[in-house]
């Protein structure tokens, strides 16, 4: 007993010590690289959270959704609205591109979570799609196929947001903020519940316990985030076209979760850095960068199914069993 509980420390120290190398990395990161390096990362991290957030319906809720991208949208898009045509505060932006999306993450999540498995993923990528098309044909307010150009990007107090050194700071704070609200999430009785939902939806239900209502939180919760995640995307682009809503959008989280784990907290975080990497590799030698990933994820999908972080995990956990022998 003794020595599983040192061994439950142990394992908790290193985590930390591990999760502690990490921040310090990212926060160093800009002051020892160039101008392409950090504006890669700030487009990883932001991926980051977009993947994680989706994961929260995925891999805890087990939901699959193929259109997360139309939150993703309605968050860029309501942010360099707001950007262009109210008030330039970055601060009040990201707030109405957060609220935007909720709201359509509440309408949409409460007609989805009613059904179950593959009519579940057909209605949201219906959805999804129908974002696509209003931000496409909407040319007076979303400039249709042309998009929103020339998003300002407000500084911040003192701070110059047209500093790649300091949108990466910002964007660093805001990912921290939305990855510890996820953490609290997962590891709160509601998350629990979320995963029991996952592994035997009926038995949850059979309990007395509301699963649609669970659904549905967990949908508003992941639809919010990806709102922030587009949110900070818009500024940083400074151009947002509709393709930012269509169902390949939505795929790449599925990607990104697939490539990390999405039994894992931080397995689609691993799996954007992956998939950022392997698209910028491929596409430099390809345009049809997707037909040689689509491979690379289904040898994972067939070989690696707990995507790269899960299994490291489980081969950390045979490790140590053997090594307790």
């Amino acid at each position: 007993m003794k020595e599983n509980r040192k061994a439950g420390l142990l394992a908790g120290r290193t985590k930390a010590a591990w999760l502690g190398a990490v921040v310090l990395a990212l926060i160093l990161y800009p002051l020892v690289m160039g101008k392409f390096p950090v504006v890669f990362l700030t487009e990883m991290l932001i991926l980051a959270l977009f993947a994680m957030a989706f994961n929260l319906l995925y891999g805890y809720t087990g939901l699959l959704s193929f259109g997360h991208a139309a939150y993703f949208a309605i968050g860029a898009y309501a942010t360099g609205l707001f950007l262009k045509f109210v008030t330039p505060s970055l601060p009040l932006a990201l707030v109405v591109g957060i609220a935007a999306a909720t709201v359509a993450a509440v309408i949409i999540g409460f007609l989805c979570v009613r059904l179950n498995e593959i009519y579940f993923a057909m209605l949201t990528l219906a959805f999804g799609m129908m974002i696509h098309t209003i931000l496409w044909k909407w040319d007076a307010l979303t400039g249709g196929a042309d998009g929103l150009v020339n998003i300002p990007r407000p500084p911040i107090g003192p701070f110059s947001m047209e500093s790649y050194t300091n949108y990466y700071y910002l964007t660093l704070l805001l990912v921290a903020a939305g990855v510890t609200l996820l953490w609290l999430v997962i590891r709160s009785s509601f998350g629990l519940t979320l995963q029991a939902v996952r592994d035997n939806s009926e038995r949850v239900e059979f309990t007395g316990i509301a699963m649609r209502r669970y659904r549905l939180a967990s949908f508003v919760i992941s639809g919010m985030l990806c709102g922030l995640a587009g949110g900070i995307f818009a500024p940083f682009l400074k151009t947002i076209t509709p393709d930012i809503a269509f169902w390949t959008m939505s795929a790449q989280p599925v990607f990104m979760s697939l490539l990390g784990g999405t039994r894992v907290f931080f397995g689609p975080a691993v799996g954007a850095v992956i998939f950022l990497f392997l698209k910028e590799i491929i596409s430099g030698w390809t345009n049809v960068w997707m037909l040689p990933l689509g491979i690379v994820l289904m040898a994972f999908v067939l070989f690696l199914r707990g995507g790269i972080v899960g299994f490291v995990v489980n081969l950390q956990k045979q490790f140590s069993r053997g090594k307790a022998t």
